[in-house]
Parts: structure tokens; C-alpha cells; sequence
């Protein structure tokens, strides 16, 4: 192995480390893929404890961007296994990728939990394990709350954002959805639902059932769907 090459695994490596991302090398292929990870808990404006496994949305937000910017990038395959976290921040990530140009694909592996479901619904087709679970239930807020009508005003409002993004990128109806986000017998200690697998699919939010392997085949089909659409174009 050349000097070079030792050298670009090298930063490959890192960057997969310190990141969670990487762009696929092409192997021969004509599409080019970036990779994104949303793990552990999605981090705001507050910094949280070193031992925690965190996404960084200042990290990933100039990513997307420059994704959106790149001509050696084809197209975004998203893997989420998060327990959700800061709405702002998490809602910030789900509206960059759904304004992205290029065809993206995201795919739910343990878990893509309160806010991680806007963000699982955020790209162009979505896939979930079979042994992967959703989370649905209402806004939470830590620290200090005042009991005043604005408070729940404000409530509202956070949670209004919510439904309304994920019933505009999937199949659930706004009723249904505050159905499951409503449910008092399914989690324990607290309102919401868990939908496993199949059950997502069911309910409108994930478009497939499947791992790695369905989610790259329909993020190349996409990829090559846009290019012939582009192909068609330039020749008018």
C-alpha cells in the first residue's frame, strides 16, 4: 500500500472516529455516497457529560451544507440509533436534510426515539430493522418550568413544529400521530408509544422494513434515477 493511501485510511479513520462520518470510497461504482451517524443523545446548546454518546448538530449541520455543495457526492444515507434530545437542534438537522438536493435515505437500527423521528422521516425513503423501535410522545422540558397559561402555550407550540414536520415527510395523519404521542398504556411512568419494526411501517412513518443492504440498493436507484432525469434535461 502506497504512502498515499496509508495516509487517506488514515484520515478516513479519524474522521469516522471523531465524527461518525465518512464518504464511501466508490469501489468501481458510478455513485459516490456520504455517510452521517445520529447516535446516542442529540446535543444542543448545552454541552453534556463526557461520558455520554452524543451527535453534535454543530458538527453536523456545515456537513450537510457542504454536501448539498459538493459535485463529488451523489447522494446521503442516514443511520440513527438515538434517544433523542434537544428539540432545536434535532429539528435543525431533520429540516437541513430534507432541503438537501441530493437523494437521501435514512435507516433506523436500535432506535430513532422522540426526536430522532422527524429526523428518520427527513430524507427521501426511510428503512427501519425489524428489531427497531420508535418512540413517540409529547415535548419534555428540564430545569425550571413556570406554571403560567404561556408555559403551555409554548408547550404547544414546540409540539405543534413536531407533528406538523413529521406528517408532512411521512404517511401518519396529524390525529393519528397525537394518538400514539398520547397513548397512557403502553410506556411505563409516561405517556407515548413504541412502535418495533414492522409497526412503524404499518402506521405510515417508515416507507420499508430492512438493513444496510436495502438501504443502499434504493439510495443508488435513487441516485441514478436523478441522474437520468438531469441527462434527459440537458439534451432539451
Amino acid at each position: 500500500m502506497s504512502g498515499k493511501k496509508v495516509e487517506e485510511e488514515k484520515h478516513r479513520s479519524e474522521r469516522i472516529e471523531e465524527s461518525g462520518q465518512v464518504t464511501l470510497d466508490r469501489n468501481g461504482k458510478e455513485n459516490s455516497i456520504h455517510l452521517i451517524t445520529i447516535i446516542g443523545e442529540v446535543e444542543g446548546h448545552d454541552n453534556l457529560g463526557s461520558n455520554s454518546k452524543t451527535t453534535k448538530y454543530e458538527h453536523i449541520l456545515p456537513q450537510l451544507a457542504a454536501i448539498e455543495d459538493s459535485r463529488e457526492i451523489d447522494g446521503l444515507l442516514v443511520l440513527l440509533n438515538t434517544m433523542g434530545g434537544d428539540v432545536e437542534a434535532g429539528l435543525a438537522i431533520a429540516e437541513m436534510i430534507a432541503s438537501l438536493s441530493k437523494p437521501t435515505v435514512s435507516l433506523v437500527l436500535g432506535g430513532s426515539h422522540s426526536i430522532g423521528v422527524p429526523i428518520a422521516v427527513s430524507t427521501d425513503y426511510s428503512f427501519i430493522v425489524p428489531t427497531g423501535t420508535m418512540v413517540i410522545h409529547p415535548v419534555r422540558m428540564n430545569g425550571m418550568v413556570i406554571g403560567v397559561p404561556q408555559t403551555f402555550d409554548y408547550f404547544k407550540q414546540i409540539q405543534n413544529r413536531i407533528t406538523g414536520f413529521v406528517c408532512e415527510h411521512c404517511d401518519i395523519n396529524k390525529e393519528r400521530f397525537e394518538e400514539l404521542m398520547m397513548e397512557t398504556g403502553v410506556l411505563t411512568k409516561d405517556v407515548g408509544t413504541i412502535l418495533v419494526g414492522e409497526e412503524a411501517v404499518e402506521e405510515g412513518i417508515i416507507d420499508e422494513t430492512g438493513g444496510i443492504k436495502e438501504a443502499m440498493s434504493k439510495l443508488h436507484t435513487l441516485i441514478d434515477k436523478k441522474k437520468k432525469i438531469q441527462k434527459s434535461e440537458k439534451k432539451k
